[in-house]
């Protein structure tokens, strides 16, 4: 079996809509963040996701959207397109989709992709285009984190150990 290289599966706008928009005729799976410091946290959870359909998109923040996020002093870290590669490159990931907004609502509202998974450190009701996606028929699951993998975690335990 070929593998599939990461940097094939970064998609343009039209890309993405070409190959996972409405119309398709296999279950989409969408979700997304900044993936900053991609850990196994990060890896686990986008392999649950994925094992709920046929196709795993991921939005990726891009460093303007990351930033007005506020996670904190200098991020991200990583630059868009290096996280956008290390997503990518993960099996479990389908596509990887560098999104501007500050949500991914518009994103949503154009794939409405049949499952819109989060992190359970969401609640249901602070979940974006999870309207849009039941309205469609589809379905919003949230997957729980795993413990002590987080990219705030690492941040911290970094920081502290070099003051």
């Amino acid at each position: 079996m070929t593998p599939r290289l990461g940097s094939t599966k970064i998609l343009s706008h039209e890309e993405l809509f070409a190959r996972f928009g409405p119309g398709r005729t296999f279950k989409l799976v969408f979700t997304n963040g900044c993936f900053d410091l991609v850990h196994a946290g990060h890896a686990a959870f986008l392999e649950r996701a994925r094992a709920l359909g046929d196709a795993l998109v991921v939005g990726v923040n891009t460093d303007a959207s990351a930033r007005r996020l506020d996670k904190g002093s200098g991020r991200p870290f990583v630059s868009e397109t290096d996280r956008a590669l290390i997503v990518a490159a993960l099996e479990s990931v389908d596509a990887v989709y560098l999104f501007d907004e500050t949500t991914p609502a518009d994103l949503i509202t154009g794939l409405l992709p049949d499952v819109l998974v989060k992190g359970a450190d969401y609640t249901l009701d602070e979940v974006v285009g999870r309207d849009v996606v039941e309205a469609a028929g589809g379905r919003v699951e949230l997957i729980p984190l795993v413990e002590g993998r987080s990219t705030t975690g690492l941040v911290r335990r970094i920081r502290e150990e070099n003051e």
